[in-house]
């Protein structure tokens, strides 16, 4: 071997050591960093004797990443759901203040029982009318809570499409830059970080799949195969339902003009933040506001008056809780849509708006000026019929609407508190739920950081290496520059 090409392999060398050290230096720069990955230089034997970094490539664990962007997905889309219901059991969970609409039922149940025992007591009568005033706020309240909760589900929903389009815009960027780079031979793993971590922004929102084709170009499908991006981002759009009334659904997102949420979605999401605030929206608190309505309905129907005449020819109109449609009753075991939401005390009985409280005790309520809703027709100040029938329909059963997904006969005791367990019983699932694909997500993460991120000791080992290597081409250099001083000192 002659020194010139002895000289030409130990710059190669020193160039080759250079490059890796670059390369170790990009992962020790980089060691926090969660979504970067390990970075290797690949050296190859260069035509002459010499060395040369081929490529830089990055480790990948292409299944670990497909799992870890599920678990991704499964966490959000449970985590929105647990969000609300946290909403939605503070309408029920107030031990203190006993605010929920079985705690307020109790409540009133006890203060007629005990204006039946004193009915000639006014105080009584007016303590009953507080208690009725008092489960009419928690319902309208809690409707309240359902209506604040549907609302800011609508608006994270458009959020959330908004970001999906954002990352989509990012990822054509960035995917086009791989590309070139891939077809140019250029060093893109950064690049493909890049893009992984858009991806994984992706799957928060939204459950993915993603293909690799040629050039390490990529394409990404929801869950469900709709197309986001194929050679170019696709539009996803919603429009935010700027009025949501009571039991109606909201508007769909399209991904690719394709319908993804909602009961009339041709391909649903099947996870995803998206697919939580979805469900939020137009299952759960859909649902918990029929069983409040279902209340609110109940408490129309027990509480109503009837024509005591001994020929009874007037129907039955609302007494001590009334509403809109009011002298007509509602539909008996059909849902009135947002019923809780305008069930009132009936003005006749209630002091604060000028009506007699004994009219609780007496009847007449429906229609002071009507004599046959009058049940105390004697006057008698004992009078107690009245008050221990309400008494007894509270505790006696009552048909449910079906859709309200509880009993459907059951007294109105029981048919609350079974509402504010399935509040609970769906709160709990859902956080279990949650934690386990919270966990599910972080060991998955774990895993890979463990398999493709950076380890500071094995990087420093190589650093120590790639010195050695260097120092050794350095000098082999500085023996060959003084075999040349020499031998042109000899020539000369």
């Amino acid at each position: 071997m002659s020194l010139t090409t002895g000289l030409s392999i130990a710059r190669s060398a020193l160039f080759a050591a250079g490059d890796q050290t670059a390369v170790v230096s990009r992962n020790v720069a980089n060691a926090g960093n969660p979504l970067f990955s390990r970075k290797s230089a690949n050296v190859v034997t260069a035509p002459g004797g010499g060395v040369r970094v081929a490529s830089v490539t990055r480790a990948s664990e292409p299944a670990l990443v497909r799992r870890l962007l599920a678990a991704t997905s499964d966490a959000s889309s449970q985590k929105a759901l647990v969000d609300a219901l946290d909403e939605l059991e503070q309408t029920i969970n107030d031990p203190e203040l006993d605010a929920s609409p079985a705690a307020r039922l109790a409540k009133l149940s006890d203060a007629i029982q005990n204006y039946a025992a004193q009915p000639q007591s006014d105080l009584a009568g007016q303590a009953a009318v507080r208690a009725a005033g008092d489960l009419v706020r928690a319902l309208n309240s809690a409707t309240e809570t359902v209506n604040r909760v549907r609302r800011q589900a609508d608006a994270d929903i458009a959020s959330s499409v908004d970001r999906i389009a954002t990352l989509l815009a990012r990822f054509e960027v960035v995917n086009g830059q791989i590309v070139n780079g891939t077809r140019a031979g250029s060093d893109v793993t950064d690049l493909l970080d890049t893009r992984d971590q858009i991806v994984a922004s992706m799957s928060e929102e939204v459950g993915v799949r993603t293909i690799i084709r040629a050039d390490d170009d990529m394409a990404i499908y929801t869950d469900s195969g709709v197309p986001l991006f194929d050679r170019t981002a696709r539009a996803i759009t919603f429009g935010a339902t700027l009025s949501l009334a009571p039991g109606a659904l909201g508007n769909a997102v399209y991904a690719d003009g394709v319908p993804v949420t909602g009961s009339g979605a041709t391909m649903p999401i099947a996870s995803g933040r998206l697919k939580g605030l979805t469900a939020v929206r137009d299952e759960a608190t859909v649902l918990y506001q029929y069983q409040l309505d279902e209340m609110a309905r109940s408490l129309i129907e027990i509480f109503a008056e009837s024509d005591q005449s001994a020929v009874p020819s007037l129907p039955d109109a609302p007494g001590l809780f009334t509403y809109a449609g009011a002298p007509a009753m509602p539909a008996p075991a059909t849902i009135v849509d947002g019923l809780a939401g305008s069930i009132s005390i009936n003005p006749n009985v209630d002091p604060d708006q000028g009506g007699l409280v004994t009219r609780l005790r007496d009847g007449g309520i429906a229609d002071p000026l009507v004599a046959n809703y009058i049940y105390n027709t004697s006057g008698g100040v004992g009078f107690s019929d009245r008050l221990e029938q309400m008494q007894d329909r509270l505790f006696a059963a009552q048909a449910f609407d079906p859709a309200a997904g509880l009993e459907t006969s059951a007294t109105l005791v029981k048919f609350t508190s079974s509402s504010a367990a399935w509040v609970e019983d769906v709160r709990k699932s859902s956080a279990d739920e949650y934690e386990y694909r919270n966990t599910l997500m972080q060991r998955s993460s774990e895993t890979l950081s463990k398999l493709t991120g950076i380890n500071l000791d094995e990087e420093m080992t190589t650093m120590l290496e790639l010195e050695r290597s260097y120092q050794a081409a350095s000098k082999l250099i500085s023996s060959i520059d003084s075999m040349l001083a020499a031998l042109l000192v000899a020539i000369g």
